[in-house]
């Protein structure tokens, strides 16, 4: 049955793509879109106004500031599009119109008020030096590529055992596995020893990239990742196994399948950090089995942890595929 699973994947080129290919063509786009290239330009706009020459002149010629006189009206209109992060005008005050939810919007109204009092003659009264820091782990390609590799365990793992469950239960193949001497144990297990072959490559690969390509550090022992990998793999095929337990059509499993993956996507940490998030979701975030997993992959990565440091968060990954392939195996039904 391992075997058979084996080669049932393998004759599905879309699914390949979507294990090995896609997350190493994310990892180069996101890896290009926030390399290191210096301070990014604020775009503004000024207002049309007698008295906004100056003050144009002013900003458009400080550093890090790219400032257009526009319009009133298309000037507030390229800022809804997020054109422009924020709109001047000029008088006495200057006003700065922004979305200060946006933080490109702050961020633009601090450098452009700089900008606005030199121009006006203040003087800093304390003397700064600046040390930039871009050293390999602190960069946004070190935090997405452990998190890319979470993803594409969770992802492969529930949709590759979940999906491909219920489409042998719609094409009657559970139905004569019923006739035989199979147990449900032997079945469910087919599908977990299956996902092991390609976890060495998919997490491989994605390593791989990120570490030739754009010198993401590997800290830790590759021992330890491997087992985080294994244990993040076998819990997502286990919930895989769960959510496909009695689905009975493709479009059921898939609806099941978002609903749970989804709210992971967005709390679990694979793009930006959970932190971001109000304190009082904190440890529901923590709980979920994909942000046990992304820490544990980050700390063994990029800060060279030991699995005996990570062991809480690989309690939590396990708890969940432990509970999820027990209810499995009770619950489950060939037809």
């Amino acid at each position: 049955m391992t075997l058979w699973r084996f080669r049932e994947f393998l004759r599905e080129p879309e699914a390949l793509f979507w294990v090995f290919a896609f997350p190493i063509l994310l990892a180069l786009a996101l890896g290009i879109a926030f390399k290191s290239r210096g301070p990014a330009t604020v775009r503004i706009a000024v207002e049309a106004d007698s008295a906004a020459a100056n003050l144009l002149a002013a900003l458009d010629s400080a550093p890090g500031i790219e400032a257009v006189m526009l319009p009133s009206e298309e000037a507030r209109d390229r800022l809804r599009k997020g054109r422009v992060a924020l709109v001047v005008q000029a008088g006495e005050p200057v006003v700065y119109v922004f979305d200060s939810t946006r933080s490109e919007g702050n961020l633009a109204r601090l450098i452009v008020d700089n900008a606005v009092q030199a121009a006006a003659g203040r003087r800093d009264v304390w003397e700064v030096r600046e040390q930039p820091v871009d050293e390999p782990g602190s960069r946004y390609i070190d935090f997405l590529i452990p998190g890319l590799i979470g993803m594409n365990i969770m992802g492969t793992g529930m949709w590759g055992v979940g999906y491909g469950i219920v489409r042998q239960r719609t094409h009657k193949l559970l139905k004569r596995l019923l006739a035989s001497p199979a147990r449900k144990s032997q079945y469910m297990l087919s599908h977990l020893l299956a996902r092991l072959v390609f976890l060495v490559f998919e997490v491989g690969a994605v390593l791989a990239f990120g570490c030739f390509a754009f010198g993401v550090p590997l800290r830790g022992s590759l021992v330890a990742v491997a087992v985080v990998a294994f244990l993040g793999a076998m819990t997502f095929a286990g919930i895989g196994l769960l959510v496909a337990s009695r689905a009975r059509t493709v479009e059921g499993v898939s609806g099941l399948m978002n609903l749970v993956m989804v709210p992971m996507w967005i709390f679990s940490g694979i793009f930006f950090a959970y932190t971001n998030f109000p304190e009082v979701l904190h440890p529901f975030i923590q709980a979920l089995p994909l942000t046990a997993l992304n820490d544990s992959l980050r700390a063994v990565i990029l800060d060279g942890e030991s699995l005996v440091a990570v062991i809480g968060l690989l309690a939590i990954v396990a708890g969940w595929g432990l509970g999820s392939f027990g209810v499995a195996l009770r619950i489950f039904r060939w037809e």
